[in-house]
């Protein structure tokens, strides 16, 4: 049974990290003209990063650190890091933000890329829950065994 619980660790560790990715991604494309933000300037184009774990049983493993790197079984979103591309100038002389010059800084963000990505993440995401799905009818099928 132990081994089932762990696929289903790693399966949901997946699907949380991916939802945090389509989380960003969804940001993204909802910022992909906003000429200001609080932090000054246009939006920033986000990106998440992410990081393998070890899957650890128990809090005294994750205390001690006593997994191996051969033990990496999570995963999970260590960063999500702002792009620091230069924003897109366009010349709207009449826009509220334009510049001096009459250009406005904009995002830095290709629709087409973040709807691949956007695509990309959907797949993995419902990739992660066949593979649950399969860890839970497994389980199921070895209880039925016992009956």
């Amino acid at each position: 049974m132990a081994d089932f619980l762990t696929g289903m660790r790693i399966s949901s560790s997946g699907m949380t990290a991916q939802r945090m990715r389509m989380n960003t991604i969804a940001s993204n494309i909802a910022n992909i003209n906003t000429t200001q933000t609080p932090e000054g300037g246009p939006y920033r184009r986000k990106d998440v990063v992410f990081e393998s774990m070890p899957d650890a049983k128990n809090f005294s493993e994750m205390i001690s650190g006593t997994d191996s790197k051969e033990n990496m079984q999570r995963v999970q979103v260590s960063d999500i890091l702002s792009d620091r591309k230069a924003p897109l100038l366009k010349y709207e002389p009449d826009h509220p933000d334009a510049n001096p010059e009459g250009y406005v800084a904009y995002p830095n963000i290709n629709l087409m890329e973040e709807m691949t990505n956007m695509i990309q993440s959907s797949r993995s995401y419902e990739a992660n829950v066949t593979a649950l799905q399969a860890s839970k009818d497994m389980a199921m099928s070895a209880l039925e065994i016992g009956r």
